[in-house]
């Protein structure tokens, strides 16, 4: 009689998970669901070790922006699973987090509120083109040659933290140079990007998450990494960041190319990311489109805003969603069961912050590589889009500001065209943004 009751109390919260993520429509169940969050989770962890590294070298405390990294992820993550019922999961992207932690803070030094202020209001932008329905006006104003760039010239970016960070280059007086590739800290890093190269190449789940584990044990007998006092630790609290957003610092006019910057990483990796998974998992019509895309893009819009609010830069859908939909992931159960996995980790940040920047350099030069993959898309025989696509990535990695890398390119790809006589490929919006772009170039540069 008990077992009895017992199973229509389980068959009862099945049917009721059923309901709420319509696992039957979708043709999956509650198993494979919790499989893929599983999955998706591994593959997306390293955000937890590696975000915060990046922001702890802009001056925020690592304890307070792994928490609030894992806090951005786990409500943004789970707000997905919920609201869009769609098999994703949100992080503070590389991209953002470079530009707030490194060109904003440390290059320019723009004060921390103002940079979260930036990213809030590069939301503002995200979410008001959602709810407009307008999306498609940001796809025409920006030319093809100049969006794949911009993804090109932001992995090669995050690709020199990578090699810095890991003493690979080092820069001097004359500019940049060859690192110490003897030190105990470079042979890991090269061999970590051997591992995780060939990891992901066999298509190993947890490769990235894999490879600075196994770094990090083999860190501890080299003097590179210390354990830590206590494995486990009550979260820090994120007093330090929370609400700290100077929102009208950050609409000065000479800032306007950043928050474009901000936009435009968030805009076009969402847009690829949801594309591509819901492609994957089916969502796709017979002409290749997904319906319903307001809610995936709501979501990344209001996580945006959200995360800028507890310290958690620049919101995205993560690539390695595709982890969970490759796993059979088909519903926001997956979501829910990787944002839950998230909040796991509030309890192990001392294991966070072992983890040394040896072990972090791999993948982001693993990412930052992969993400030249855009390139190949470019008609480089046609000087007129190839040239300000080189522009993006050039003077993306010769300033050190992907910003100026955005401005360089679409100023030059303005001044090209119109001096090859094809105006009819200049959308009016670039002539009206061209003055903003000029003066954001020239003071960045000088």
């Amino acid at each position: 009689m008990e077992t009895e009751t017992a199973l229509e109390g389980k068959s009862g919260d099945t049917s009721r998970i059923d309901r709420i993520f319509r696992l039957r429509e979708r043709g999956t169940s509650v198993r494979r669901e919790v499989l893929a969050g599983v999955s998706m989770f591994l593959a997306s962890a390293y955000v937890v070790v590696v975000v915060p590294g990046m922001l702890t070298a802009a001056g925020v405390p690592h304890a307070v922006a792994t928490t609030a990294v894992i806090v951005s992820t786990v409500l943004a993550t789970v707000f997905m699973g919920l609201y869009a019922n769609l098999p994703f999961v949100l992080a503070p992207g590389l991209g953002g987090v470079a530009l707030v932690a490194v060109t904003l803070i440390q290059h320019a030094h723009v004060p921390y509120p103002v940079a979260m202020g930036m990213v809030f209001w590069s939301g503002v932008a995200f979410l008001l083109l959602t709810l407009l329905g307008v999306r498609q006006l940001v796809t025409r104003v920006i030319p093809d040659c100049v969006r794949l760039a911009i993804g090109s010239g932001i992995g090669l970016y995050i690709a020199m933290l990578g090699f810095r960070s890991a003493g690979l280059i080092d820069f001097g007086p004359t500019g940049m140079k060859l690192g110490d590739l003897g030190s105990a800290a470079g042979l890991l890093a090269l061999a970590g990007l051997v591992l995780v190269t060939a990891l992901s190449s066999r298509k190993v789940p947890g490769a990235l998450l894999i490879t600075m584990a196994v770094l990090t044990v083999a860190a501890v007998p080299l003097g590179v990494a210390e354990l830590p006092d206590s494995w486990f630790e009550l979260p820090g609290g994120l007093g330090p960041v929370a609400f700290h957003v100077d929102l009208l610092g950050a609409l000065k006019p000479a800032y306007l190319p950043y928050l474009f910057a901000l936009f435009a990483a968030e805009f076009f990796s969402t847009t690829g990311v949801v594309m591509a998974v819901g492609e994957r998992i089916g969502l796709a019509d017979d002409k290749g489109q997904i319906p319903s895309l307001n809610k995936p893009f709501l979501v990344d819009s209001v996580s945006v805003i959200g995360g800028s609010a507890v310290g958690g830069p620049s919101m995205t859908t993560y690539l390695e969603s595709a982890a969970g939909s490759d796993s059979g992931g088909r519903t926001g159960l997956t979501s829910v069961v990787t944002g839950g996995l998230f909040s796991v980790l509030l309890l192990f940040t001392p294991l966070a912050t072992m983890i040394p920047s040896a072990a972090t350099a791999p993948v982001l030069i693993f990412i930052g590589m992969s993400m030249l993959a855009g390139l190949r898309k470019i008609d480089m025989s046609d000087p007129t889009d190839g040239i300000p696509a080189a522009l993006v990535v050039a003077a993306t990695l010769f300033w050190g500001n992907f910003g100026t890398g955005i401005a360089a390119g679409l100023t030059g790809y303005v001044l090209i065209k119109a001096a090859a006589g094809r105006f009819k490929e200049i959308h009016v919006g670039l002539w009206i943004m061209l003055p903003f772009l000029l003066y954001f170039f020239v003071n960045s540069v000088h």
